[in-house]
Parts: C-alpha cells; structure tokens; sequence
C-alpha cells in the first residue's frame, strides 16, 4: 500500500506541475498524449484504491488559475469544465453504454459531434444584447476577467443581431490562431528580435493575456462557439445543436464542422471525416466532441467535479512523441542556406518511423536550449517535415552526459567558408558558383531570363547535363558539343544546335546583367544595376572591401556583407575568371551614375 501511495502522490505532484503550465503560464513540455497517459494512471490507482482519492486530486478538477492580480476574477455561475478523454472505438464504445446504462435506455441517443479546436476556452457575457464581459476559464470555478482584450478579436460580436435574444446570455467558445496568422506574428517577432511562440495555442493564449489590449488587437486571433452557459429572460432549444444555430442567427461564429449523430457508426464516420480533412482546416485540432445533444439528458446524465458526463473528446491518434537527440548534422539547400537537422532515436509516430526533425536555423537551437543527448517532445504532423518543439529539462541540475551542437566553419557540401550575416540565425554558404549542393539552382539562375537570357536550357536540360557530369558550374556550359547535347532526351540536332547558339549570342551582355548572373545572395537586378553603374569596371568591384560596397546606392550591411563573402571564395572569383577571360563574356563600358 505504501508503493501504491507514493505513486498517486508522485502522479499528483507531476500532474499539477503540468496543469500549472497549461493554465497558468501558457506553455507545455509534453505533449497531451503523454499527459492524458498520467492521468490515465492516476485515475486506475485510485479506482483500485478509493481510500487514497482526495478532492484536491488532479482528477477531480480542473488545472491551475492563474495568480497574475493585474486580471480581475470571475466566478462561472456554472463551472466550465475539462472534457474526459478516449483514444480509440473500443473506449468510445464503452462511453456510449455507460451513457445508455445511466439513462437506463436500450435506443442510440442523438449525439452532436465538433471539433476539438486546440485554443483558450472562454465565457462570453451578454446582457440585453450588448457584450458585458468575458472571462478565461481558468480553474473552472474562478477565472480572470479579460474583456477588453476580448473585445480587440474583429469576429466576437459587440452587439448580437436578429430578435429574441436573451436578456441574460453567457456562452462559451474557444479562442484560437490559425497557422497563417501564427506564421505570421512570429516572422514579425523575429524580424524585430522579439521571442517567438512555439505553437499556436501559446500565442493565442499570450495574446488573450496580454496585459495591453493594442497588444492583443495586433494579433490575429479567431473564435467559435461551443455551447450555452447560462441565461435568463427567454427559454433555448433543449437542443444543443438547435442553441448554436440559434447563436449563428445572433452574428455568433460557429464551428463548419458539425453533425448530429444517431449512433457509435456515425461518430466513427464523423470522427475518420475530420481526421481525413484535418490537415486543410488551417488550424490545430486535436480530436472531435461528442455531446449529448438534449439538454434535459445533459442534466440527467450531470457532471463530476472535473468533467461533464455527457460529453467526451474522442482524441487523434497523437502527433507528438517524446524521444532522445542522437546528433545534429548540417544540410546544405539549393540556395546555399545551411540547416540544422536533428537525428533522434527512432519513434514511431502517426504509423511513420521518424528519426530526423528539422532544426530551422541557429535562433531555434537556442530558442529550445537544445544539447545533444537531450530528451525531446517531437511533432508530426500530415506531410509535414517532423520538427522539435521541446525539450524536457531536468530538475536533477546540470547533466554532464550532454553535449554542445557544434556548429561549422566549413561548408558540408563543398569546404566553403560558412558565413552568417550579423544579427542573423541563417547560415550560407559562400561557395555559390562551385557548391554542389547549389549546383543545379546557381545554372537555372546564370541561364534565367533576366541574367544571361540563355535559350533552351530549361530545369529538364539543367538536370540531365548535372547528373550525367556534363557540367559543374555555369562556365561548363560554354565547353557543351553538339554530341552532348544530342545524349539528352527530347533534345535532337536542331535543338542542340539552338542551344549552342544561344550561347554563343549570351557572350555579349551588360555588366548588370552577368553580376546579377552570378547569383549573389541578397543582390537582385536593380542592386546589380547600382553596382554595375558605380563601379563600371569589374576589376573595381572585386577590389572593393565591405566600407565601398556600403557605399553604393541600395545596399546595406546584409548585401554588402553577402557580396563580399562571395568575392572572398577562391572558387567564386576562379570561375568569374574563366567565364570573361577564356570564355569571353563582355560587355559595352559603362556609364557612371553613382559615383
């Protein structure tokens, strides 16, 4: 007995831990999967050991209010409660017939399904109309008054429309950010050097608790309604779908995906529906609602401390996993980006064995405090590229078994030097012209429209020249025979001879045009233009250190800096010696505009 007690009281412990950052502070460090298995073991050991179940339990109420007193409290005339759980058919089915069991009838009872929208559940008071206030949920009994910020989201109605309104209405509803708007507040918080948020449930609920409403009414946040608190001064529908049509009536947002179902079939048919359109909802959705759909059953059926009776979230397999960080390795992208990639232990999630993640840039190394050995929460989600969204930290202290990411000098691709613009987290490498990983994409672009205009020699072409070891950098080109060109498919002698032609008309061009060639990092064809038109000659632009190139009209720290790293590489500067020197590329002198 005294094992069996010391595991509730450590399950408690860590539950609370949990709640507390979840309600409170707004973060996470394990995925709700792995937090619904605790409370699964908590809830077994005490139905096997009443005697050790408390009322301040984890599983009997809902997590932690938040002691920030800059929030005034509010009471819930009724608790809005947390939502029990089941994860496949056979506990769905085993809801259902405790549902029958206790309204003691042998017919399906009609269900509402819904989604479970992954966001900050709120109450929403209106008092002849007009929005009054609304609150957080908080522990469920107190939550925090957050009306102002309430009123800064653009879909919450001020005033509700149409007639028959309560006078006295309380409704409840979830507040949320799409992925378009949190891609979007966090390149802003990036650009501007301010921290990031590490989904979007964390910056719907930062932003809902922000203690600036201008702040929140910069943030993109969305909401719908979910049900009926409480109200006064005119009888709803004893239906609960029949209430939220009645809420859309009002200017009231509702979910689009509701159904009302008549049995556990058409709850599984519901269920595969949204989990098969989840990915084009551009939203988090972790599972769907199941509810009663009679008010009068809802009140039969009541509610435990914690949750109600008649209403379950029928949960997605999980998306997060946690597993432990064998090594992180660096990539090299078409365009010289250099990227960080986590190589993990194996795990197995949404049915894919998943042993890398990407690692986005150096910012998010840091942002995560990552270390090789760490223990991390994994996301996968659809086809999306799997990513590292937390690391579990320890409360031992400092583990010495972990082991700094070292990041290169060198790039892994070619032996390039590295170079990171100051102020910024990407990586690039310097070798643009030889790099083989940029290979194909530095040729496109020396053959583009806007470089050297080079007929004929599309991707397809680029492609097979590359692969077969035709050519490794723009100047090969020059070098191509007819016999080459006639090995490639759906190239035949008159094409090939096209081709050749159109290099050889390329060799005359402008200066503009074959420094924009050159695929620079961060110089495009006006910035080409202004270089061209300084400097006039080309030996004048290789001799330029980073004060001149600052110099020139249009470009600033970042180009200056891309532009000489470029001029720097041995490899670079060799090829802009062959493509004029034994190629002969030229162009007519330029005329001064800049100086």
């Amino acid at each position: 007995m005294e094992s069996v007690q010391k595991k509730i009281t450590d399950l408690k412990t860590l539950l609370r831990h949990y709640q507390y950052q979840y309600y409170v502070i707004n973060k996470s460090d394990i995925p709700d999967s792995e937090y619904d298995d605790l409370m699964d073991n908590l809830r077994k050991l005490e139905t096997e050991n009443p005697n050790l179940r408390t009322q301040d339990s984890p599983s009997q109420c809902v997590g932690g209010l938040s002691l920030n007193s800059a929030f005034k409290k509010v009471h819930h005339k009724i608790p809005m409660l947390s939502l029990n759980t089941v994860i496949d058919k056979r506990s769905y089915l085993a809801f259902n017939q405790r549902l029958t069991k206790r309204l003691n009838i042998s017919t399906d009872i009609t269900l509402c399904c819904e989604l479970k929208i992954d966001g900050l559940a709120v109450s929403l008071l209106y008092i002849n109309g007009g929005l009054a206030r609304a609150s957080t949920r908080g522990d469920g009994v107190i939550g925090e008054d957050i009306t102002d910020n309430i009123r800064t989201i653009s879909v919450i109605p001020k005033y509700l429309i149409g007639d028959k309104i309560p006078e006295y209405l309380e409704v409840r509803g979830e507040v949320f950010m799409s992925h378009a708007g949190f891609k979007k507040i966090n390149h802003r918080a990036y650009r501007d050097g301010h921290k990031i948020f590490s989904n979007p449930r964390n910056a719907a609920a930062g932003s809902l608790r922000n203690l600036d409403p201008f702040v929140t009414a910069k943030r993109p946040l969305s909401f719908v309604c979910y049900g009926l608190g409480c109200c006064k001064g005119r009888a709803m529908p004893q239906s609960h779908w029949a209430c939220l049509q009645h809420f859309q009536d009002w200017g009231l947002p509702i979910s689009d995906f509701l159904r009302l179902c008549y049995s556990p079939e058409d709850v599984f048919a519901f269920y595969e529906h949204v989990k098969m359109h989840r990915q084009s909802l551009g939203f988090d959705i972790d599972g769907v609602v199941v509810k009663v759909d009679d008010l009068k059953l809802q009140t039969r059926l009541g509610s435990s401390a914690r949750a109600p009776k008649w209403a379950v979230a029928f949960k997605f397999p999980a998306q997060e996993k946690i597993t432990r960080l064998h090594n992180v390795e660096f990539q090299v992208g078409r365009t010289g980006v250099i990227t960080p990639v986590a190589k993990l232990a194996p795990v197995r999630i949404l049915g894919v064995l998943v042993s890398r993640a990407t690692l986005h840039n150096l910012h998010e190394i840091d942002r995560l405090g990552l270390k090789i050995g760490d223990y991390v929460v994994v996301r996968r989600a659809g086809d999306v590229i799997p990513q590292i969204i937390s690391v579990i930290k320890s409360d031992c202290g400092v583990d010495l078994s972990l082991k700094s990411i070292i990041v290169p000098k060198q790039c892994p691709g070619c032996g390039s030097k590295i170079h990171c613009i100051s102020g910024e987290t990407v990586l690039r490498c310097t070798g643009g012209l030889t790099c083989s990983a940029q290979r194909k994409s530095a040729i496109r672009h020396f053959v583009s429209r806007q470089a050297l205009n080079i007929h004929g020699i599309g991707q397809t072409v680029i492609n097979q020249l590359v692969d077969k070891g035709y050519i490794q950098n723009p100047a090969d080109l020059f070098t191509l025979t007819l016999d080459q060109l006639t090995s490639l498919e759906r190239i035949g002698p008159k094409s090939a001879q096209n081709i050749i032609d159109a290099l050889v008309r390329s060799k005359k061009t402008t200066f503009a045009r074959f420094i924009y060639a050159l695929g620079i990092s961060k110089i495009g064809l006006v910035t080409a233009e202004n270089l061209a038109s300084y400097f006039v000659t080309l030996d004048a632009l290789l001799r330029a250190d980073l004060h001149t190139l600052r110099s020139v009209h249009g470009i600033g720290q970042e180009a200056g800096s891309c532009l000489r790293s470029f001029l720097n590489e041995v490899s670079n500067r060799e090829i802009i010696r062959v493509l004029v020197v034994e190629v002969g590329i030229y162009w007519e002198p330029v005329i001064p505009k800049y100086r």
